[in-house]
């Protein structure tokens, strides 16, 4: 289990403040003691002399316990909290290194509990929890051995309440794992319903559907709230019987131990001895309830993180995985087939683009286009055939190395809340330069509206480009691209929202880029028909390819969209 493998690794941590809770348990234990020789020889037999010494004693006792919580406390707290800093890293690093797959499998406010909310459910139980459970059972256990030395009769009381008090916080702890459980899938639902409605609140404006998404948010936070509410009732049902059952304890020995002491079995100070050994006994068995809840949290927390953790990426570096450094940009695809869920999208598609060449690809809504992407990106493999760069199968290059050296304009436009320097230079951080930087959002006609900000490029734009249009968010998102410098340049749809004259003026610059092959996909002939070839898919296959001028003369597929799109033009 990781959680152990991070905590063993501050092993002397653990082992100084388990040192640091036995000698404070000890210092406990001696206590009763003290109080036992100034009642029975101080106040009984009137022994003066000792009086300052043992006053001093339990000075000395109430420092030494003083300093031993101290370092107990501090060095628990401090390995839980380093231990789940780093379970937190390597989660998110496990996350990150997963392959697309999972992610169209598993939402994001799902992830986001188990980054957050899960870890820190862990980091509880292995840190302060944890160190209260320990020493609980260690200080029970002292406890009774010390009760036995003053009263073997006496003790049969706490032993016969102690498993009683054993039996209600296991049932508990059963009871509450299930529904700590549910909890937690639970709290995953409210966190995916709230992060989708604010991440898309415009559009959800622009439908009206603010009712609805309130409608669809109180449903989870009624079901939240019901599951925390059968928590606290459980907690109800058991946790005051374990009160009663303690206070039980403690009226139970003053009265039996004072019929000992009237006897002459027990002397006042045994007696005054042992009811604070029970007085103490008490708090072990008043947490054991919140201790179980706390403990079977950071259980099922565990359970899910270890759920992640045993996914593996279905994409990866191969074991004969080579290096790519010198890329030229040739792209081969070879009768690739492809299936996502069970559905064909690609089938046998073949082309070939030789470097610094420019291909286009046009095609219905879902006729495959933004999957080649996909493929090529190694985003997922192909069932059948293969894909060439250089001649090298992209499963025989290392992953790092082919991603490298492809630059990617995506259909969905993602920006971070961050500069809009910080968002250009993305692919190329820490080997570009603020005028490489200036010069790309030239060259993809962002320096235009960049310009007149306030903060021109320190301008922090906000989540996922809020309050920049769609135009403005394509540009910056085609300047990241040419920053990159990648030897293959891939444009998915990237100039849609944008104007006529602005998408010539970017399709020029991209046109001068030299050395850089480049697939350009669009709906719109303007953004293809300079490219060398252009590839026609239909419903996952090549319908037609050729030039523009050979497939304006062929009449077919793209003729008839060059007419759909250029008709009132012609008129």
């Amino acid at each position: 289990m990781k959680i152990f493998k991070h905590a063993a690794k501050y092993w002397y941590f653990y082992l100084i403040a388990f040192v640091a809770m036995i000698g404070s348990i000890l210092l406990d234990m001696a206590s009763p003691m003290v109080t036992k020789k100034i009642v029975d020889d101080v106040i009984t037999d009137g022994n003066t002399k000792i009086l300052m010494s043992l006053l001093i004693a339990i000075l000395a006792i109430g420092f030494g316990r003083a300093v031993t919580q101290y370092v107990k406390e501090f060095l628990f707290d401090k390995v839980s909290i380093t231990v789940g800093s780093e379970l937190r890293r390597e989660l998110f690093e496990h996350i990150q290194g997963l392959s697309v797959s999972f992610f169209d499998k598993n939402n994001t406010g799902e992830l986001m509990a188990r980054v957050k909310d899960d870890i820190d459910k862990i980091w509880n139980a292995i840190g302060f929890v944890g160190m209260l459970a320990i020493e609980g059972i260690i200080y029970t256990v002292s406890v009774l051995v010390c009760m036995v030395t003053l009263s073997p009769v006496l003790t049969i009381i706490p032993v016969i309440v102690l498993p009683i008090v054993g039996y209600t916080a296991i049932m508990l702890e059963k009871k509450i794992d299930v529904v700590y459980g549910d909890i937690s899938e639970e709290n995953a639902r409210l966190n995916t319903v709230a992060q989708e409605n604010l991440a898309g609140v415009r559009t959800v404006k622009a439908f009206a559907r603010e009712r609805y998404e309130i409608k669809k948010f109180k449903e989870h936070n009624e079901r939240y709230c019901e599951l925390n509410l059968k928590q606290s009732k459980t907690l109800i049902r058991y946790y005051p019987n374990i009160s009663f059952y303690t206070r039980f304890l403690l009226i139970a020995v003053v009265l039996v131990g004072g019929l000992l002491t009237i006897d002459g079995k027990m002397t006042l100070g045994d007696l005054s001895a042992f009811t604070q050994y029970a007085n103490n006994i008490i708090w072990p068995m008043e947490i054991l309830g919140w201790l179980c809840n706390d403990i079977a949290s950071g259980v099922a927390s565990s359970r899910k993180i270890k759920k992640i953790f045993d996914e593996e990426a279905e994409i990866k570096d191969s074991d004969k995985a080579v290096d790519m450094s010198d890329c030229k940009g040739e792209i081969n695809f070879e009768n690739v087939t492809f299936e996502l869920n069970d559905a064909t999208i690609l089938s046998d598609i073949s082309f070939k683009v030789e470097p610094g060449k420019t291909i286009g690809i046009m095609g219905m809504t879902g006729a495959g286009k933004t999957s080649i992407v996909n493929l090529l990106e190694r985003f997922y493999d192909v069932k059948s055939g293969s894909i060439k760069i250089d001649g090298k199968d992209v499963r025989d290059i290392k992953l790092n190395d082919l991603r490298k050296n492809i630059s990617v304009v995506m259909q969905d436009v993602f920006l971070f809340s961050d500069t809009i320097m910080e968002n250009i230079s993305i692919g190329s951080k820490g080997i570009i330069t603020q005028d490489a930087i200036c010069e790309s959002a030239r060259a993809a006609k962002a320096s235009d509206f960049i310009d007149k900000l306030k903060e021109q490029y320190d301008t922090v734009i906000g989540e996922r480009g809020v309050g920049l249009s769609g135009g403005q968010k394509q540009r910056i998102s085609i300047a990241r691209a040419i920053a990159k410098n990648a030897p293959i340049l891939i444009l998915d749809d990237s100039t849609s929202a944008l104007d006529m004259e602005t998408e010539y003026e970017i399709q020029r610059e991209i046109e001068a880029l030299k050395g850089v092959t480049k697939m350009i996909i669009a709906h719109r002939i303007s953004a293809v028909k300079n490219a060398d070839e252009i590839i026609i898919l239909d419903e996952g296959r090549i319908a037609e390819r050729g030039s523009h001028d050979e497939l304006m003369k062929k009449k077919g597929l793209y003729y008839d969209t060059y007419v759909a799109q250029y008709a009132n033009y012609a008129e």
